[in-house]
């Protein structure tokens, strides 16, 4: 997926889980983040940011916050970007544990959940739960950043629709390069690993990619690991 105008900035401090000031060509603003998770590692005073420009004047600011570069390189961490290139990437055949699929729907409601995406592939019909990765420890990508009773249940009804015939797979898009593993983030979020080992040996497919980061896209990379 592709950003419009995209611009360099200096985090000034991170105000809470929306809101974020900026130094953006030698003026602050006030910003959008686009994650509500806790980004501690990523959002640090002094941090050199990208952010997306908005000229819609219904907004409240003009800018979002859509990645920062840590140790070097730049990690993704919009939350709605993960969805959007996961859409791309299936529809196209570019992941390889599907292939080309022949149907392919967003925000699909089964049960009392909503996954986000829905496939068919000759005569086999699936749901994909995809997971953004922005925390990385030790070459380590970890998941998730902040408690999420929410996450813990679309795994669990993952695991009921796998059981009653459809493919699950939970995709966890880890949005930089360089990480050598994956691994529920235990320490915390215990219960979101237990639902997600538990829904591993009730037949859903846990997946990982990485990607690839450019100031102003974001395309999926390749698979690593789960340890």
């Amino acid at each position: 997926m592709k950003y419009g105008k995209v611009v360099h900035g200096r985090l000034v401090k991170k105000i809470n889980r929306f809101i974020a000031e900026v130094l953006i060509n030698g003026t602050t603003e006030k910003v959008h983040i686009k994650n509500t998770g806790r980004l501690k590692e990523l959002l640090q005073p002094d941090a050199e940011v990208l952010l997306e420009f908005s000229d819609n004047p219904n907004r409240k600011t003009k800018y979002s916050l859509v990645a920062a570069l840590k140790n070097g390189r730049w990690v993704n961490i919009d939350s709605q970007a993960t969805n959007t290139v996961a859409f791309e990437a299936l529809k196209s055949g570019k992941i390889a544990e599907f292939g080309l699929v022949d149907t392919v729907r967003r925000e699909v409601t089964y049960g009392d959940s909503r996954f986000d995406l829905y496939f068919e592939k000759d005569h086999q019909k699936g749901f994909i739960e995809v997971k953004g990765v922005t925390l990385e420890n030790n070459g380590m990508a970890l998941f998730p950043d902040a408690p999420t009773s929410r996450g813990t249940k679309h795994v669990l009804e993952l695991a009921k629709a796998a059981q009653e015939g459809y493919r699950g797979v939970i995709l966890f898009v880890v949005q930089m390069k360089g990480c050598t593993g994956f691994a529920p983030n235990r320490e915390m979020d215990g219960a979101f690993a237990d639902a997600l080992s538990q829904a591993s040996q009730q037949g859903v497919e846990i997946l990982v990619y990485d990607c690839i980061v450019k100031e102003n896209e974001l395309i999926l990379g390749v698979p690593i690991p789960v340890t």
